[in-house]
């Protein structure tokens, strides 16, 4: 009989088990599949964690020289590749984009502010000696002249200006730079790899 008892106890237990579980895949939001137009150039694999994204996420395209085609020629890359001068980062349309650092929403007179290509709603953010631009972004949540702290919610990801899929393009600059003048930005964007279970 005690035997029974038990059985029937982790019986229960795994039921309830698996329901929550089948609870929490239902409730995962609809955006969360992967996006079909994401297309990856680089063999990096790996999923980042960020204070700048929610959740884990891939690169799509990295800084620098790049086989993708979305780029003029540059002098600096062989074989008549493009220059990216961000990072993007693949994530569902509506993912949390967060400021990674405290800065100040730089008004759009400022010069170097980024065109269509960025999408309806880049912004750039000014950490120090350097402006950070975020590119593509759905609904933007700060103001011009605001001053955010890290941590705080300042946009969400979509596909705005992008023809490969909702992704962040995460770009570093010097103040008042242009695209021209971007750095490497995969220190600013402390990338972390997600530990494998």
């Amino acid at each position: 009989m005690r035997r029974l008892f038990g059985m029937t106890v982790l019986a229960v237990a795994a039921g309830l088990a698996l329901v929550l579980v089948v609870g929490l895949v239902s409730a995962a939001p609809a955006g969360a599949k992967p996006d079909p137009r994401w297309r990856f150039y680089t063999h990096d694999t790996t999923r980042y964690t960020s204070p700048w994204f929610a959740g884990a996420r891939r690169i799509m395209v990295p800084f620098g020289c790049t086989r993708a085609p979305y780029y003029d020629p540059d002098p600096r890359c062989a074989h008549r590749r493009g220059f990216h001068h961000g990072i993007d980062v693949a994530m569902p349309c509506g993912t949390p984009i967060y400021a990674g650092h405290r800065g100040r929403v730089l008004r759009p007179s400022v010069p170097g502010t980024p065109g269509p290509a960025y999408g309806v709603h880049p912004f750039r953010l000014r950490s120090g000696p350097h402006d950070i631009l975020i590119g593509h972004a759905r609904r933007v949540y700060v103001r011009p002249g605001q001053l955010v702290h890290r941590g705080q919610l300042i946009a969400r990801a979509s596909d705005s200006g992008a023809p490969d899929g909702c992704h962040l393009h995460f770009e570093v600059r010097p103040n008042d730079g242009g695209y021209t003048t971007a750095i490497a930005p995969r220190r600013y964007l402390e990338l972390t790899p997600r530990a494998r279970p």
